[in-house]
């Protein structure tokens, strides 16, 4: 099995020993995406803001490594504020179309760097 990080300059850095993204032949694993730009400064005061950030920073990856969101087959959302749902789920509809990925949506009681979104993804390779 081939595996290979996936980075983006455009994209947040890592803020710890993990890669942003590993894709095997047929599978993309994106790690969890956070509101940060690529400096590594938090953007967006809103969950609508931060999700909007968190989902470009997933869009950078996956232009990385060639990919589309039509590629994204599941996808994971951390929220420090369940009533925040309704605002983050309005920005996704805007990435997505569909037919949608499976998704779960999680209530955390933190994220790092006092962030109130995270999203993380799998894609698929045609």
């Amino acid at each position: 099995m081939i595996k290979q990080t996936l980075t983006s300059p455009a994209a947040a850095p890592a803020i710890g020993p993990y890669s942003p993204a590993v894709q095997t032949e047929r599978l993309v694993f994106f790690s969890g995406q956070v509101p940060f730009d690529s400096s590594g400064a938090v953007v967006g005061e809103t969950a609508a803001d931060q999700a909007r950030q968190a989902l470009g920073n997933l869009q950078h990856l996956l232009q990385a490594g060639a990919l589309t969101s039509h590629a994204i087959v599941k996808t994971t959302i951390f929220l420090t504020d369940m009533n925040d749902f309704a605002a983050v789920n309005d920005v996704y509809a805007e990435f997505f179309e569909k037919p949608y990925p499976a998704r779960s949506t999680v209530a955390v009681a933190a994220l790092p760097k006092g962030v109130k979104v995270e999203i993380e993804a799998i894609a698929m390779r045609e």
